[in-house]
């Protein structure tokens, strides 16, 4: 006899209506999973980023560095004389005149060498003008001598010639009209030596005052040279310009050749530009620059490179071309951006924060624009803001340029 069992069927029901709701949410879940895929995805803001699209074109590449417009003529005034500051007339910023004095100094001892020197220049034309009176009174002996033993000479030439005839005629020896010939030959010879001591004598009075004279010069030279010291302790501009420095304060001991004040001539200025040494490769001279001092952009061409590398810089001098803007003036900073060359027909696109010049990098592409995945990207020659792309991107293709190390694990990422 069949028993009726009413729960078997109630369990039945209720086993098929968990089967069928098993069913729905396992079939929910599935849809879930299919329409989050992406939300499982790294995440970055959207606002953060910082997207680029590849072009194709030509750009230019430059390098930028700062800097400062400096006078192209610039001269440091030097102390023509040691002394003691004593008073500081200009002050910084003043226009001065080639004999604008600018500071005045003190030095005693430069008063008492330029007396000394005078003496000693008055005692040197004396002992001159001694000199040269003694000589005249020698040379005057000689003369008298001289003219002594010409009349001698000429005596003896006419007795020599009367005995002649007296000797013919027997009135007068032989021997005795020898001896007048001899005399007249010794006498003669004597006027000709004589005449030759005193040409000697003149030529070495000569010397010995052309020495006298340069020492008189000497002393007169040291004379002006003192005076020139003396003058100097009032220390003038020397050129036409703006005073920009005193480098000396009242009081201070000052030697000879120091640096006391600095002057420009601020209508002619140039820039100097502080580029990078890896950037400063490829600067040569007259490319064209673009200064911008804030108030206005200034062209200019490339005149310097210093060959030498500071603090991991390269000093470039550029001569400003264009007209200056009103308030631009010595010691004013700027920025300098050098064009290097126009590239044609080429990929390119800004500069990522990652990746140098002719290397390779990874970098984020849109997928569309909620998803991006990593590719590997290949640069080439850069500028200030963009860089050739020689492999990995098309043109058109859209690329994250912002540094997204932080997923660098990751081959895609979403947008939000």
């Amino acid at each position: 006899m069949d028993i009726i069992r009413p729960e078997l069927k109630t369990h039945r029901k209720r086993r098929q209506i968990a089967w069928i709701g098993g069913g729905m949410v396992l079939v929910a879940a599935l849809v879930l999973v299919v329409m989050n895929i992406e939300a499982a995805l790294p995440t970055a803001s959207r606002s953060s980023t910082w997207v680029d699209t590849v072009e194709r074109g030509s750009f230019t590449r430059e390098v930028r560095g700062p800097g400062s417009l400096v006078p192209k003529v610039i001269r440091w005034i030097p102390a023509d004389s040691g002394g003691r500051v004593e008073r500081i007339i200009a002050k910084p910023g003043v226009s001065v005149a080639s004999d604008t004095v600018l500071v005045e100094l003190s030095n005693p001892e430069l008063g008492e060498q330029l007396e000394e020197a005078r003496w000693a220049a008055e005692a040197a034309q004396a002992d001159r003008d001694a000199l040269a009176a003694e000589l005249d009174r020698s040379v005057l002996e000689a003369q008298a001598s001289l003219a002594t033993l010409s009349s001698d000479a000429q005596s003896a030439q006419l007795q020599a010639e009367a005995e002649k005839e007296l000797s013919e005629k027997g009135i007068v020896s032989a021997i005795q009209y020898r001896q007048s010939q001899l005399r007249v030959a010794q006498l003669q010879t004597r006027l000709r030596l004589e005449h030759e001591r005193i040409e000697r004598l003149g030529a070495s009075n000569r010397a010995r005052l052309a020495a006298e004279d340069a020492r008189v010069e000497q002393a007169r030279r040291l004379i002006r040279r003192r005076e020139e010291q003396v003058d100097g302790l009032r220390i003038t501009a020397g050129m036409s310009g703006v005073l920009q420095e005193i480098a000396v304060e009242p009081g201070q001991q000052v030697g000879l050749g120091g640096n006391v004040a600095r002057v420009a001539q601020p209508d002619e200025l140039i820039a100097e530009l502080r580029i990078g040494e890896t950037q400063a490769r490829e600067i040569q001279l007259g490319q064209p620059v673009r200064v911008d001092t804030r108030n206005g952009i200034v062209r200019g061409r490339v005149m310097r490179i210093d060959p030498a590398v500071q603090s991991g810089t390269v000093q470039v001098d550029v001569e400003l071309t264009g007209e200056l803007p009103a308030g631009a003036r010595p010691d004013l900073s700027v920025d300098g951006t050098i064009e290097l060359e126009r590239l044609a027909d080429v990929l390119h696109v800004g500069r990522p924060t990652a990746g140098q010049p002719d290397g390779r990098t990874s970098l984020y592409r849109l997928v569309d624009d909620r998803v991006a995945e990593r590719v590997v990207v290949e640069l080439g020659r850069a500028s200030v803001g963009r860089i050739e792309i020689r492999a990995g991107l098309a043109e058109g293709d859209r690329v994250i340029l912002s540094d997204m190390s932080q997923w660098s694990e990751h081959d895609r990422i979403a947008l939000k």
